[in-house]
């Protein structure tokens, strides 16, 4: 009878399932007939309104549930490359009257908040209004909003402006609590992802090279202010050491924003420049429908410029959840080197490294590549250690100001957990081997001095190729590059300086050099985005997987960080090449 009940409960569940399955089949059938038989018409006088509180990352994916209140889950990032292209689009629609903007404290990293900067800028071209509101607003924020004509704070708001800072987190004292010992080979004095495990707060080489790109990333930022504002960067600069801005009315003195108002008082504005009667409501339009609207192809003809987007950290194998493949990656060069159609390569790269193995395969790919066409090198937020390894043998480099970049250095990280698993839990080991040598590396026992001599010296190997590498694609002098090393983090800025960057700028530029590069006039070609968004179930996946994230963050609080961090651990094996670690700049 027992049995019989079980197979009876495992029919039920089965027959469950596959109801659940098949609704959402029917969910991504119709969403995709809907999709093709009719996009959203913008209307006339309509103002297309950017909430841009939301993670920003290079490529957003598509929620398949976007059109179904019900099953909409939370959380979606938007994409900067799509962002943009609205942007682009709503410059020339003359449908679109302005832009409402909301940007308060936007998860992104410094680079990807310029290149929507000046997109912002060039959109203003138009002639056409930005206005800006915001309950509160962090410096990210109002870096956004500066560029706006009007920037209303609400009176019982604030504006975040004394200056930027970067945390980092220490976990010694944690690991020698549990009696976890770690193991570390490395080559760089500057190469400090290891010092969350030895140390307990910053070396001074460490806290040298935060400081710098730190103040460099500040001072690009205080620059671009003072244009839009027309204030004086020394102003700024005071305005932060005093902490003068403490309310709105001290934002509004110092000219800072134009009003302090109510987020209906802003309307009543736009209602004036549109014409609109106060009992009517005014037409906005969100990014997710205006970028679902019909748009105009860029460019005509066959040529093509193959855009290969690679973001997160550098494993091998494939892609995953933000997370670089380098099986994938591969791929999509080859692919793109052996496609006739394609004139010009794109490698667009955010990441602060990962694996040395994983980031040498990429390597090799793009020498290939670039043997038989351009290939250009675009820096996001990050794109340091394996991130720069995987550029580095471009034809030419573009990062912004703000980019982290650098850190070409190489650590190994073992963690020897015998005294955890016998103090704490009573787990012991023994073994046998056939050679002297046939337990290295490892983790339940001490490593013989021979052993740690061994893992350091293939360290110092790879920091050789990495180096001379680096050398070869930069047509630098070994010398050079190994006195701007030694796992040193730099801004876009600083590295265009030292030869290790060839141009500022974002996307755009990388793409129109890689069309100069390939002889292409301008709209005598497409772009096309690799690798290709998810298919439907991915994104089904993907979806729950983000909002069990979410639920994750909301639950643990300050504390999901830490279980982040943690999870990352599991990706280090063998020889790695990183940026220090979850460096958060505020």
């Amino acid at each position: 009878m027992r049995q019989f009940l079980k197979f009876v409960l495992a029919t039920i569940v089965g027959l469950i399932l596959f109801s659940f399955v098949g609704f959402l089949m029917l969910l991504g059938v119709g969403a995709a007939f809907s999709s093709s038989d009719s996009k959203p018409v913008i209307s006339d006088n309509s103002v297309l309104k950017l909430n841009l509180d939301e993670p920003i990352e290079e490529r957003n994916s598509e929620n398949p549930f976007g059109d179904f209140g019900p099953v909409t889950t939370s959380g979606d990032a938007i994409g900067l490359i799509e962002l943009k292209q609205a942007l682009k689009e709503a410059k020339k629609d003359d449908n679109i009257k302005g832009i409402y903007l909301q940007t308060e404290n936007p998860e992104a990293g410094w680079a990807s908040l310029e290149e929507v900067r000046n997109a912002l800028i060039d959109f203003k071209q138009s002639k056409k209004f930005v206005y800006a509101y915001g309950e509160s607003m962090s410096e990210k924020g109002y870096y956004l909003a500066s560029i706006a004509d009007k920037i209303y704070l609400n009176p019982a708001g604030e504006l975040e402006w004394n200056g930027l800072n970067a945390e980092l987190s220490f976990f010694k004292g944690t690991l020698d609590k549990l009696g976890v010992k770690p193991e570390i080979f490395r080559v760089g004095e500057f190469k400090s992802a290891i010092e969350p495990f030895i140390r307990e707060n910053m070396s001074e080489p460490n806290k040298l090279q935060v400081t710098s790109f730190l103040n460099s990333i500040n001072d690009h930022m205080l620059v671009r202010v003072a244009q839009s504002r027309n204030l004086r960067v020394d102003s700024l600069k005071r305005y932060a050491d005093k902490l003068t801005i403490q309310t709105p009315e001290d934002a509004l003195r110092t000219k800072m924003i134009t009003d302090v108002g109510y987020q209906d008082e802003l309307e009543g504005i736009i209602r004036k420049q549109l014409g609109v009667e106060e009992k009517k409501k005014i037409n906005y339009v969100t990014l997710s429908k205006y970028e679902s609207s019909e748009k105009t192809d860029e460019g005509t003809g066959s040529n093509r410029i193959a855009v290969i987007v690679a973001s997160g950290d550098i494993h091998s194998g494939k892609n995953g959840d933000n997370s670089i493949g380098s099986e994938t990656i591969v791929d999509e060069l080859r692919k793109a080197r052996l496609d006739d159609k394609v004139k010009a390569i794109v490698l667009r790269v955010n990441s602060g490294g990962g694996s040395a193995l994983a980031s040498d395969v990429m390597y090799r790919e793009v020498e290939l590549a670039k043997k038989a066409k351009p290939v250009i090198g675009s820096m996001s937020d990050y794109a340091a250690s394996g991130g720069y390894y995987m550029l580095m043998g471009c034809n030419k480099i573009v990062a912004e100001p703000n980019t982290i970049t650098g850190s070409i250095g190489v650590f190994a990280l073992l963690f020897n957990t015998e005294s955890f698993l016998k103090d704490k839990l009573g787990v012991t080991f023994d073994r046998v081997k056939t050679n002297e040598n046939a337990d290295f590396p490892a983790s339940t026992h001490e490593m013989t001095p021979f052993q740690k001599q061994a893992m350091q010296r293939s360290t110092e190997r790879i920091y050789a190729t990495f180096t001379s590498k680096a050398a070869a694609g930069r047509k630098l002098p070994v010398d050079n590059i190994r006195a701007i090393a030694g796992g040193r983090v730099w801004t876009g800025s600083q590295g265009k300086a030292l030869g290790l960057v060839d141009q500022l700028g974002g996307l755009d530029d990388a793409i129109k050099l890689a069309a100069q590069s390939a002889k292409l006039k301008e709209g005598d070609y497409r772009l096309k985005y690799q690798p290709r968004k998810k298919p439907f179930f991915e994104q089904v996946m993907s979806s729950f997987s983000k909002d069990e994230e979410s639920k994750i963050q909301a639950q643990l609080g300050e504390l999901a960080p830490y279980v982040k961090y943690l999870k990352k651990l599991k990706n280090m094996e063998g020889i790695q090449m990183r940026m220090p670690f979850e460096i958060e700049i505020r």
